[in-house]
């Protein structure tokens, strides 16, 4: 199968794995790999670079095949059979036979060195499969389960990278997905109505008077449309305070970064507030700037965690997701490098302590 959707991906890989560290490894490969995320996830890019090297590189091979399966079933227009072939191009990636093709052959080496379960790539398409179809949803539990097969699962497929399997940090990674694609659609919704899609939830349009299949031919933003979408920023508020407890439980050289995806996309949400709530006539941007300042805020989430809610309901529709990880050594894949022992080490200790903290046990009891 040739077609210009595959240039990019042929051109960011090359014949080389992005895995490497040795000199078999392209700096070109990478460089380019940082182009694509700089033009198709700008938030994303931002973030990535404060990642460490072990876990930015096979992140990036995820976050190019995901990409790249995207964006063939929207382009793909109605032909059905394009579902199909990604199903086996996964079944060959499992099999340890990918395509020849870059970003099969990437893929394949990061779900076996990271031991990602299959059902969460076959979730992910599922997500762009409900894309293809045009499904709308009734209920924020519907969109919960939307969301959780289009981001949640790459919110699970990065705990497993970053060497993270415990599932309560897994559930909260899976939130930030949730989080994130509720932003995602907050902002887009001109956009999305122009391409005749809708991904607001159609009972709160029809609590507004809106009939969504109307308002769709002719989408225009009013006080009703902007009451809808204050109610999704809410809802990814919620979200994003539940999910932020669980960067404590991630590796401390993975916090900043994940902690910065957090506040950069939180803060598109502040900046459709700032636009009177309106994204039906434009869509908000947070400015490289902006990007950059809330970077360094997030350099703080390396000594500063957030203590968890005793409190918080399950979302139903993630816990799939969190049951299919495995439940085993959460760093059992660092064992090479010094590097990666001592990473190990460290958040061993940090895990211990935290356990101690909370049974509120003296460290060296006394007799």
């Amino acid at each position: 199968m040739t077609s210009k959707l595959f240039l990019n991906p042929l051109m960011i890989f090359k014949n080389q794995s992005l895995l490497a560290d040795g000199p078999s490894s392209s700096v070109s490969d990478t460089i380019q790999c940082e182009e694509l995320m700089r033009g198709g996830s700008k938030s994303f890019f931002a973030a990535s670079r404060v990642l460490p090297k072990r876990v930015r590189n096979p992140a990036i091979a995820l976050y190019a095949f995901c990409r790249l399966m995207d964006d063939i079933v929207d382009e793909g227009g109605e032909d059905v059979s394009i579902i199909q072939q990604l199903v086996e191009r996964l079944d060959l990636i499992y099999a340890g036979k990918p395509i020849d093709v870059p970003a099969d052959r990437a893929l394949a080496i990061v779900v076996t060195e990271f031991k990602i379960p299959k059902v969460l790539l076959e979730a992910l398409l599922e997500g762009f499969t409900w894309d293809k179809e045009g499904r709308r949803y009734h209920t924020l539990d519907e969109l919960y389960d939307y969301a959780a097969r289009v981001a949640g699962t790459v919110g699970a497929m990065m705990s497993l990278i970053m060497g993270t399997r415990d599932h309560i940090a897994v559930e909260r990674a899976c939130e930030l997905g949730l989080a994130m694609q509720l932003t995602n659609i907050a902002r887009d919704v001109g956009e999305d109505a122009r391409n005749g899609r809708l991904y607001l939830p159609t009972q709160w349009l029809e609590e507004e008077g809106i009939d969504p299949e109307e308002w769709l031919k002719a989408p225009i933003f009013n006080s009703k449309i902007a009451r809808v979408v204050d109610r999704l920023l809410k809802a990814a508020d919620i979200l994003y305070q539940r999910s932020q407890s669980g960067i404590a439980k991630l590796p401390r050289d993975c916090r900043a970064a994940i902690y910065g995806a957090r506040l950069v996309y939180a803060q598109i949400g502040r900046q459709i507030e700032k636009q009177a709530l309106d994204s039906v006539t434009q869509r908000a941007i947070v400015s490289s700037s902006q990007k950059k300042l809330l970077m360094l805020k997030a350099l703080s989430a390396m000594v500063h965690v957030v203590k968890p809610k005793a409190d918080v309901e399950p979302i139903r529709a993630i816990q799939y997701l969190v049951e299919a990880v495995p439940f085993e050594d959460p760093y059992a894949h660092y064992g090479g490098s010094l590097e990666q022992r001592i990473v190990w080490v460290i958040n061993t200790l940090e895990k211990a302590e935290r356990h101690r903290l909370s049974r509120m046990q003296p460290l060296y009891p006394t007799k």
